[in-house]
């Protein structure tokens, strides 16, 4: 696979870029195209003693979006940036996937502008995959859109079931609509509406699931708005961090705290191991006609390697081509919805 990596993404520029792209080569077998100002790409790589570093190639893109500017507005001014020169490549068959740590926003417009929807989608969602006590959920919407109708958390749900059947395998993966309790008379106006909904779109649908669900695994899908969806990744990314600040707080306090934290040591790793986000990469951008995996902005190269590894995965696993087939099947499903609506 040829998995194009956007060299400037993220909080920390070129280096872990270059890192977990040099990691990749190493591990895995697919070529990475860095995308970027070729001479700064260059010199970190002679930085990291590759200068002609086997299976990476490099396309130039002499402008970068920055990570605080308005997505719409960089991305239509600036066409030669990495962002859009990097998802212009998977338009144009050069790709066959995009990664990027940059402005996540801005990730959306240029696949938006340069990959198009799927047809049928009308709003592609940020899946984020959360580790749980049952192995891992899939939470979407995790923050493209703020304001959602039913019909667009209906397309979430088909989309999320695909992406679990694509890269993890799932028969039937199932799937819950956050709500404020597993009651269908419970729940906001967005809640009721889409319950019906989803029932209809030939996903294996478990109902409402609760906040306190999620970690636990009780679905493999979670469909939620944008914002709503948002929160409870932070949240998420928040308290295993505080739980491992607490864990460390207690342990110095005591000598025989310390005897028993070095025993249990490759626990600790493990345990913080599962719970990072590094190990998935990144979250898929489903909806759009490729793909294409966002990262978090404070990047790793451990994630890095990760998102070249699931984003590979992906690609070879046709979920493009699932969702526009499933997509096709409930089209009628997802107008009478908001024929009715109106």
């Amino acid at each position: 696979m040829r998995i194009a990596l956007d060299a400037h993404g993220g909080d920390f520029g070129l280096k872990p870029n270059i890192e977990g792209a040099l990691l990749a080569t190493r591990k895995l077998e697919h070529e990475i195209i860095l995308v970027g100002r070729d001479p700064e790409i260059r010199e970190e790589l002679r930085r990291h003693g590759a200068e002609n570093p086997e299976r990476i190639s490099i396309v130039h893109a002499p402008q970068v979006v920055e990570m605080a500017s308005e997505p719409v507005e960089e991305c239509r001014s600036k066409p030669d940036s990495s962002l859009m020169v990097g998802a212009s490549l998977v338009a144009e068959g050069k790709a066959d996937a995009f990664v990027s740590a940059g402005n996540s926003g801005a990730i959306m417009v240029a696949s938006l502008l340069t990959l198009k929807r799927i047809p049928g989608v009308i709003r592609p969602a940020i899946a984020a995959p959360l580790p749980t006590l049952k192995g891992t959920t899939l939470l979407l919407d995790a923050g493209a859109n703020m304001d959602c109708k039913p019909w667009h958390l209906a397309q979430f749900a088909v989309m999320g079931s695909i992406y679990m059947e694509s890269l993890l395998g799932l028969q039937r993966p199932s799937v819950g609509l956050l709500s404020i309790g597993e009651e269908e008379t419970k729940g906001d106006a967005l809640v009721q509406e889409t319950l019906p909904l989803i029932k209809n779109m030939g996903v294996n649908f478990y109902g409402p699931v609760e906040g306190r669900d999620i970690p636990e695994g009780l679905t493999d899908v979670v469909v939620a708005d944008g914002f709503n969806g948002n929160v409870v990744l932070k949240l998420y990314e928040g308290t295993a961090k505080v739980i491992f600040r607490m864990l460390k707080d207690q342990i110095v306090r005591k000598f025989t705290y310390k005897i028993g934290a070095m025993l249990m040591r490759k626990l600790f790793s493990d345990m913080k191991a599962k719970m990072s986000v590094d190990v998935y990469g990144g979250a898929p951008l489903l909806g759009v006609n490729g793909v294409v995996l966002v990262c978090h902005g404070r990047v790793t190269p451990a994630a890095v390697f990760n998102a070249v590894r699931v984003s590979a995965d992906l690609a070879s696993s046709g979920m493009v081509t699932h969702i526009k087939k499933r997509m096709e099947q409930v089209k009628d499903r997802i107008a009478e919805a908001k024929e009715a609506a109106r």
